[in-house]
C-alpha cells in the first residue's frame, strides 16, 4: 500500500521560486523527485480544501494552473473527519500557527500523512507541539525515505 504524504503549497510552489539560491534548487529537486515517486505509485498525495484556497489566490496564472494540474493529476481527496480537523485547526491557530498552516497540519494529521513543507517556522512549531505526524522539508523527506 502507498504511503500518504501531504505536500503544502509552499513546497509545491518551490519550482517557481528564485532558483539562484542553493537551498531552493535542492528543495525544488526534492519536490520533483517526490512527485515523480507519487506518479509511480509509491506515495499518495493527499490534498485538502486548504490547497484549493491557497492555490486559487496565487496571482501568477502559469504557476496557479500548473499547481492545479499537479493536484488533479496525482492528488487524492480524502474525507477525514471534518469536525475533528476543524477543532484541531482552531487549536493550532491558538498555539500561534497561521490559519492556512494550521489547516494543512490538521488535515495531514487526520489522514496520517507525512507533512512536507519548506516553511522552517512551521516545522519548528510542529516539533514544539509534538504533532502526531512526521513534518519536515522536502530534502529531509527524501533522505528519510531513501529516495534517489
Amino acid at each position: 500500500m502507498s504511503k500518504f504524504i501531504y505536500v503544502d503549497v509552499c513546497a509545491l510552489s518551490r519550482p517557481f521560486d528564485d532558483q539562484s539560491y542553493m537551498r531552493i534548487r535542492l528543495e525544488t529537486a526534492a519536490v520533483n523527485l517526490i512527485l515523480s515517486k507519487t506518479k509511480e505509485g509509491r506515495y499518495k498525495l493527499v490534498i485538502s480544501r486548504a490547497h484549493d484556497l491557497e492555490i486559487s489566490a496565487i496571482e501568477d496564472a502559469v504557476e496557479r494552473i500548473k499547481l492545479q494540474g499537479i493536484l488533479s493529476e496525482v492528488g487524492e481527496r480524502l474525507k477525514g473527519n471534518p469536525a475533528k480537523t476543524r477543532s484541531r485547526t482552531e487549536r493550532l491557530v491558538q498555539l500561534g500557527c497561521g490559519v492556512a498552516d494550521a489547516a494543512h497540519v490538521a488535515f495531514a494529521e487526520s489522514c496520517g500523512a507525512d507533512l512536507i513543507t519548506c516553511d522552517d517556522r512551521l516545522v519548528r512549531k510542529c516539533l514544539a507541539e509534538k504533532v502526531d505526524i512526521w513534518c519536515g522539508n522536502p530534502v529531509a523527506f527524501c533522505e528519510k525515505e531513501g529516495l534517489r
